[in-house]
C-alpha cells in the first residue's frame, strides 16, 4: 500500500486578529490512504475549509505536522509548496478561481505551461473534452455558466493527472442538477487517474459517495 496520501498529526491553525488569537483547527490528527475519497463535513465555521487549506500546503500549520505523499510541509517553503502542488495536486473551488481574461483552454494550459509541460495545450483540449467542453475551449469565463466554469476549474485541477484532488465545497455556487454532473465528472477523474479525493460538503448524499467521512466541529474531529 505504500505510505497514506495525507498524514497530519496534531495539525494545528491559530491566527491572530483584532480580537487576539482564534483557534480555528485544535490538534487535527488523520491519515488519507492513497486512492481513498474522504468526505469532510460540519457546520459552517467548523474548519473544513481550513482544514483543507492545510492539506493543499495553502495554509501553514502553527502546530503538528502534515505530510504528503511522504513529503513535510514544514521544511518547504513557499516555492517548494508551490512546485508541489503543481506537481502532484489539483485543488477545486467554490468560486471557480478562474482567470477572466483567459480563454477555457489557456486556463487550463497555463498551470501546465509553467511547469514546462510542451504538451500543455494538447493536455489541456483533451481535458475540456473529457468534461465535455470541446465547444467552448475558446470562450471566456464571463461567456460561460457558473457550471461551465467549474467544469474549466476541474479540467485544470485534473490536467497534471494529481495524485491527490482537493474540492472545497465545488457545488455551492451551482443549482442542483448541474452540482449532480459536477460531482459525477469530480468522481470519474478520481477513477481515472486513482487520485485520493478530499471533499469539503455540506450535502449528506454527497458525502454518502465518499468511503469515509470525517465530521469536524470546533476546529475538531467528532
Amino acid at each position: 500500500m505504500g505510505s497514506p496520501a495525507l498524514v497530519l498529526e496534531n495539525a494545528q491553525l491559530t491566527l491572530s486578529g483584532n480580537a487576539g488569537n482564534v483557534n480555528i483547527l485544535k490538534g487535527i490528527s488523520l491519515n488519507v490512504e492513497r486512492a481513498q475519497t474522504l468526505g469532510l463535513v460540519g457546520p459552517s465555521g467548523s474548519g473544513k475549509s481550513s482544514l483543507l487549506m492545510l492539506m493543499g500546503g495553502l495554509e501553514a500549520a502553527t502546530g503538528g505536522k502534515i505530510t504528503a505523499l511522504g513529503q513535510d510541509f514544514s521544511s518547504m517553503n513557499e516555492d517548494a509548496l508551490a512546485r508541489f502542488r503543481r506537481s502532484h495536486m489539483g485543488i477545486v473551488f467554490q468560486s471557480f478561481h478562474l482567470i477572466p481574461t483567459m480563454t477555457a483552454l489557456e486556463n487550463v494550459a497555463t498551470p501546465l505551461e509553467l511547469a514546462g509541460d510542451r504538451d500543455a495545450f494538447d493536455k489541456a483540449e483533451a481535458e475540456l473534452a473529457a468534461v465535455g467542453l470541446a465547444e467552448r475551449m475558446h470562450h471566456y469565463p464571463a461567456q460561460m455558466s457558473g457550471g461551465e466554469q467549474q467544469r474549466v476549474a476541474l479540467a485544470r485541477a485534473a490536467a497534471p493527472r494529481p495524485e491527490i484532488l482537493l474540492a472545497d465545497e465545488p457545488t455551492g455556487n451551482l443549482d442542483e442538477a448541474t452540482g449532480t454532473a459536477i460531482i459525477d465528472l469530480l468522481f470519474d477523474l478520481r477513477d481515472r487517474y486513482g487520485s485520493t479525493l478530499v471533499l469539503v460538503t455540506h450535502a449528506a448524499d454527497l458525502a454518502a459517495r465518499c468511503d469515509r467521512v470525517v465530521q469536524l466541529r470546533d476546529g475538531m474531529l467528532v
